[in-house]
């Protein structure tokens, strides 16, 4: 007689036993039908950290685990969710519109935005966007609200790889083949979906009746895929300005294109053919050209601006943006001085405190605004201010006599996160100001319905160079970093148009230089760590990454961009 398997539900704290290969969703319908959150809040059930390993509600228990089930109130929950959104966006495309091809290209402010395409080439070798009509979205919604009506469920298979690579030419999924491809496994995992197959780097939810909520909102040459608010989940996010953010995803695009880089499976072909160097030497020219045309645009504005300020989110390259553009507008004939925001932080008794009780530094209301502004324009009226230096371990300003006059050719440049935020300085002439946005943008997608996450991007920047420089370990990187991001959502994210210019800081070579430094990184984090189910899912996905070599590395030029974070920067 087999012994009942003893589990201990972390939600609730109650241990329970059931019969061996008793599933994580029979489980949850006795022990925990719901998620909460620390407000309290209700949300439905998705999949479950076993072990702290992230599982679908389908595994089955056959010896003693502990458990949390998690919902859309956690990062793996939303995450699960989104990727059930987008089998359910498929499901519909392959329905109505069998010969096209569904791309889900990258994240904007208003969801993840989706083209069609069609299966030709035009002249220049691009695959052919098709014109998708209002009318045609429509009809993919009201698909998709069948679906979910059906309740029908995901179903995850195994099959020998190369059955799935021919699945995959059938569904035109051309580069989720190539991919599967390229890694060379026997087997692989393929879900269905009313008896369409797809592929996905996590757990889905149970059934399409978990996705009542989402939106179609037409945007440029397709629509955004609009999903749950996380702080509302009966109503998806709201629509945001996205205009020049969009347009600079297009340009990333476009030259990708012109790169023949368009996958991770092109990305990892051009490394094993032996052109990481070439590919480094590209990149880091263009970023010299992105520079370049800014510097140009700040150096005709010359008579009237005189302040630029340059903002981003966590790990965007802020710090090397602002010297790199110094140093094109020197070479203009500018003399830009480089002043860092963080030194108008307010002192530290006066610093506003988090939901948590603990110091919120990302607040608006932690900097001195008064000073700032009060400096800002006396320097814009030809004085002289005595800059102060911020001590963080004292919790406060120190005035120790360096003195700033702005002249003729003098350019005053400045970073820090809020610096795309009017109530910043609202009292100093704003026409005098030239704002620019940095971030990691990328538009490299693993395959045709999995899009690259800009924040996994730049989470894997900071994890190397917190460990390298301010000896952070990786597990408290990875545990701050959904504090980094709230902060980034209420303070950064909705400015992001108020920019005269943005620069993309993403390369195309830099996830495969980052795993080589963040593998072994991700690899201490032990399984008993919290932190341990977002190093796996970290893994998994650089798994799909070819490495470059130490050899190629060295080839990164040292006013690079990635030199700020695997060190060796002469700026």
């Amino acid at each position: 007689m087999k012994r009942n398997v003893e589990v201990r539900c972390l939600n609730n704290g109650k241990e329970y036993k059931f019969a061996p290969g008793t599933s994580l969703e029979a489980f949850a319908a006795k022990a925990c039908p719901v998620a909460r959150d620390k407000k309290g809040r209700e949300y439905p059930v998705f999949a479950a950290i076993v072990d702290h390993k992230l599982k679908e509600l389908s595994y089955e228990m056959f010896y003693s685990h502990e458990v949390e089930f998690i919902g859309y109130n956690h990062p793996d929950g939303r995450r699960t969710y989104f990727r059930s959104l987008s089998f359910l966006l498929q499901h519909a495309v392959r329905k109505l519109f069998p010969r096209l091809i569904l791309v889900i290209d990258h994240a904007l402010p208003s969801g993840y935005y989706c083209e069609l395409l069609e299966n030709r080439k035009d002249e220049d070798g691009r695959t052919v966007v098709y014109p998708v009509s209002l009318a045609e979205i429509d009809a993919l919604q009201v698909k998709m609200r069948e679906t979910v009506a059906a309740d029908l469920p995901f179903v995850k298979t195994k099959m020998l790889a190369e059955e799935a690579e021919a699945l995959f030419d059938g569904g035109l999924q051309y580069y989720k083949s190539r991919l599967t491809k390229s890694l060379g496994r026997y087997f692989c995992s393929v879900y269905y979906l009313d008896g369409i197959p797809d592929s996905f780097h996590g757990p889905l939810v149970p059934s399409t009746g978990c996705l009542d909520v989402f939106r179609l909102l037409p945007f440029g040459r397709g629509f955004c895929l609009q999903y749950p608010d996380a702080e509302d989940i009966t109503r998806v996010i709201p629509a945001r300005p996205q205009v020049k953010l969009a347009e600079m995803f297009r340009r990333y695009s476009d030259w990708c294109f012109t790169t023949r880089i368009i996958g991770v499976s092109s990305l990892n072909q051009r490394l094993l053919s032996g052109g990481a160097v070439e590919l480094i030497n590209l990149c880091e020219a263009r970023h010299e050209r992105d520079y370049a045309e800014i510097a140009d645009r700040i150096y005709a504005a010359r008579d009237h601006v005189k302040i630029v300020f340059i903002a981003g989110p966590s790990s965007s390259g802020k710090t090397s943006s602002s010297l790199r553009l110094a140093q094109q507008c020197k070479v203009l004939g500018l003399n830009p001085k480089v002043i860092e925001l963080d030194n108008y932080f307010v002192e530290r008794d006066e610093t506003p405190r988090d939901e948590d009780g603990d110091f919120d530094f990302e607040a608006l209301e932690a900097m001195d605004l008064r000073l700032l502004g009060e400096q800002l324009n006396r320097l814009l009226a030809g004085e002289e201010v005595e800059i102060p230096r911020y001590d963080f371990k004292q919790g406060r300003k120190f005035f120790e006599g360096n003195m700033l006059r702005l002249e003729e050719r003098d350019i005053l440049i400045m970073e820090g996160i809020h610096a795309l935020d009017p109530a910043m300085v609202p009292s100093v002439d704003q026409t005098r100001i030239f704002r620019v946005y940095a971030s990691a943008l990328t538009s490299l997608n693993v395959d045709e319905n999995n899009c690259i996450s800009t924040s996994d991007n730049r989470l894997l920047r900071r994890m190397v160079r917190d460990n390298r420089v301010r000896g952070i370990s990786p597990e408290a990187t990875l545990l701050r970093w959904a504090s980094v991001r709230r902060g980034e959502n209420r303070n950064i994210f909705p400015f992001q148009e108020n920019a005269d210019a943005l620069f993309n800081s993403a390369l195309l070579y830099e996830l495969p230089m980052l795993k080589y430094y963040a593998e072994p990184l991700l690899r201490r984090i032990l399984p008993s760590s919290p932190a341990y189910p977002e190093a796996v899912r970290l893994l998994k996905f650089l798994d799909y990454i070819v490495a470059l070599q130490p050899s190629e590395i060295d080839c990164i030029p040292p006013t690079s961009i990635m030199r700020e974070f695997i060190g060796g920067q002469t700026l």
